[in-house]
């Protein structure tokens, strides 16, 4: 790793980790901050969305949604939240390389004292510690928040642990999944659209294996490995999905290192 190079990504990434960081505690204050009152009127809200498509339920992680306790509604906010914390972590690994290389500032960097393992590193480093902190600010928020508006019906801390334990895996599946796509690919002219596809485009797979009851979907997407409703329900994860999401992250981290060590860098004309 180079010192340099890490605080240098570090200081660019900071200011869009408060921006993502705001986005998730508005998410979970707007959303949990109704619970009291639907709580109120739990068993009409319910009976109403019982009469919603099954189909449209499992799209959006509501086939098991209840208002008894807290948790119940919770696992349909912390959906939202997966998706936020998708989009950036995606945005993160497919710029990782290729705004340097949009941007012909990759060979200037390539001409300092440093190898191309070394950059690739510290880039990885900086983005795991700024997903970190978006992480830490999940955490804060979602249990102050669950003791606030909890209505005083209580909750299971075990599975909000195992909850809120899951996102640096599903962190790191779409951060090195983006790495290595930006590398496969010729040139990626514009971040956004990749990481969009990549985030929206796990969330769909995850919705349509709910509809069609495709299990073989599954094995593809984190948001079915670390399914909120089944992780609450079972008071436990999958071990044979997180399996996969652990073999995706190693097998992407292979890639983008063996990509970045052989690709030729554009230089400026």
């Amino acid at each position: 790793m180079n010192t340099n190079i890490f605080q240098f990504e570090l200081r660019m990434k900071l200011k869009s980790a408060l921006t993502w960081s705001i986005a998730v505690v508005a998410v979970s204050l707007i959303y949990l901050g109704l619970y009291p009152s639907l709580a109120q009127e739990a068993d009409l809200l319910e009976q109403a969305i019982r009469q919603f498509p099954p189909q449209f339920l499992q799209a959006f992680g509501m086939q098991h949604f209840h208002l008894d306790t807290i948790m119940g509604f919770y696992s349909f906010v912390f959906l939202f939240i997966q998706v936020l914390l998708a989009v950036q972590a995606s945005m993160y690994g497919v710029g990782l390389v290729s705004v340097d290389e949009a941007e012909f500032t990759a060979d200037f960097l390539l001409t300092r004292p440093v190898t191309r393992g070394q950059i690739l590193t510290s880039k990885f480093l900086a983005s795991f510690v700024v997903l970190t902190l978006t992480n830490a600010v999940v955490w804060v928020s979602s249990l102050a928040f669950l003791e606030l508006f909890d209505a005083g019906r209580g909750y299971d801390q075990h599975a909000v642990i195992l909850l809120l334990s899951s996102i640096v895996l599903f962190q790191l599946f779409f951060l090195t999944a983006g790495a290595a796509i930006s590398l496969l690919v010729k040139r990626v002219r514009s971040v956004t659209p990749y990481a969009l596809a990549l985030a929206f485009g796990m969330y769909l797979l995850g919705a349509f294996s709910g509809m069609l009851g495709d299990v073989k979907l599954e094995l593809i997407t984190p948001f079915k490995h670390f399914d909120p409703n089944a992780i609450i329900e079972n008071d436990a994860w999958d071990p044979s999905l997180v399996a996969i999401s652990i073999a995706v992250i190693l097998i992407s981290i292979a890639i983008t290192y063996w990509r970045y060590l052989h690709r030729d860098i554009p230089a400026v004309a």
